[in-house]
């Protein structure tokens, strides 16, 4: 089975390493390059471009809410759909006026990665010595650097709230989230259901903040494996 997988904002393939290896044999894995995009419709193009015919999307954070975006317009083109760490909401406004403020002291300055308050953000407590995990991190964030964060800063900020369309979509759903997460509402990720009964919906309740896939690559396999295994 082939996975196209979307990453998030200043993610690329690595946001995934900790995942593929223990999903052990049986599939494909594609990676959409969304940091190539410079605009909102050249991330859908390249989702258009890289995704099998009939896909089935794995999406993280930023690019789990384009691909719901990309299976409302393109219905004949989704298999199945995986929602990691997104709501179908769109940005927070806490969100919003922290990217407002950061993008100007972007514009002014050189970028080294995530600062620790950021990280505070977007992990769990207990993985911010983790080097398995804060290595990959600064890592994407330092080599894709300040363009690319600045272009998806910029072109996503302002997110139409998809979430009463979600019932229209007729491939199998899974969400899978965390209830620590900062940066995405369990109670907005939960509304998803009131919209989209037949999703199946997966909260985490430890061990992982917003970076799901390399916090908790095990938890996140098991429900990839046993979803395709009862849906596919």
């Amino acid at each position: 089975m082939r996975l196209d997988l979307v990453p998030g904002t200043l993610c690329d393939q690595r946001m995934w390493s900790r995942l593929l290896p223990l999903l052990g044999e049986g599939f494909e894995f594609n990676h959409v390059p969304l940091h190539e995009a410079r605009s909102r419709e050249q991330m859908q193009e390249l989702i258009s471009a890289h995704a099998a015919p009939k896909a089935n999307l794995v999406a993280f954070s930023l690019g789990a809410y384009l691909a719901v975006e990309f299976a409302l317009a393109n219905p004949e083109r989704v298999n199945s759909l995986v929602i990691i760490a997104s709501s179908a909401k769109g940005l927070q406004e806490k969100e919003k006026a922290t990217r407002l403020r950061i993008i100007p002291l972007l514009e002014k300055n050189q970028y080294t990665g995530m600062t620790q308050m950021r990280l505070r953000e977007v992990l769990a407590p207990e993985h911010m010595d983790d080097p398995a995990i804060v290595d990959v991190i600064q890592r994407m964030a330092v080599e894709l650097g300040k363009d690319v964060l600045l272009t998806q800063f910029r072109t996503t900020i302002e997110r139409p709230d998809l979430m009463r369309r979600t019932g229209e979509l007729r491939c199998p759903v899974m969400i899978v989230a965390s209830e620590q997460d900062k940066l995405v509402p369990a109670d907005d990720v939960r509304e998803f259901t009131t919209y989209n009964p037949t999703a199946q919906l997966h909260m985490l309740t430890e061990g992982t903040g917003h970076m799901i896939p390399l916090e908790a690559p095990q938890a996140l396999a098991d429900h990839l494996l046993a979803f395709y295994n009862e849906k596919l």
